[in-house]
C-alpha cells in the first residue's frame, strides 16, 4: 500500500495531466482520491492507481486491452465498482490521457444523466 503522501502526489500528477479534459480536482477519499470535474467523479485513484468510470457504453475498450475493474473486499466479499484500471499509456503520453478522461467523464455524464431520469 503506497504511503499517504505518494497516494497524494500521484492524484495531484493525474489531475494535472488531465487539465486538458477541465478543470479537474483530486478530493481524499476513503484511503484514495476521487477524480471530479463538474461535480462528477470520473476517475478514482486507490494504492498508486488510476481508474477511470465505466458505463455499459465504455466498458469494452477497458476489457478489450485487458484492463481490470477497481474491487475491494467488504465482509470478507470481493465488491466491483464501475471503475477500470486506465491504460498505461495515459501517464505516458498526455493525448492518450485525455482520450481516455474524456471518455471516463462522458461515461459519468451518461450515469447521471440516467440516474436523473430514474428520480423523476
Amino acid at each position: 500500500m503506497a504511503s499517504k503522501q505518494v497516494e497524494r502526489e500521484f492524484a495531484l500528477y493525474a489531475a494535472d495531466l488531465l487539465q486538458g479534459v477541465g478543470p479537474v480536482v483530486a478530493k481524499p477519499m476513503f484511503g484514495g482520491f476521487g477524480l471530479f470535474l463538474e461535480g462528477l467523479m470520473f476517475g478514482l485513484i486507490a494504492d498508486s492507481t488510476l481508474y477511470f468510470k465505466v458505463d455499459e457504453v465504455s466498458k469494452s475498450d477497458f476489457a478489450e486491452l485487458g484492463m481490470e475493474p477497481f474491487t475491494y473486499l467488504k465482509q470478507n466479499k470481493s465488491m466491483q465498482l464501475s471503475y477500470w484500471q486506465a491504460p498505461d499509456e495515459c501517464l505516458e503520453n498526455n493525448e492518450a490521457m485525455i482520450q481516455w478522461g474524456n471518455k471516463a467523464f462522458l461515461a459519468a455524464i451518461r450515469v447521471a444523466a440516467k440516474k436523473s431520469k430514474k428520480s423523476k
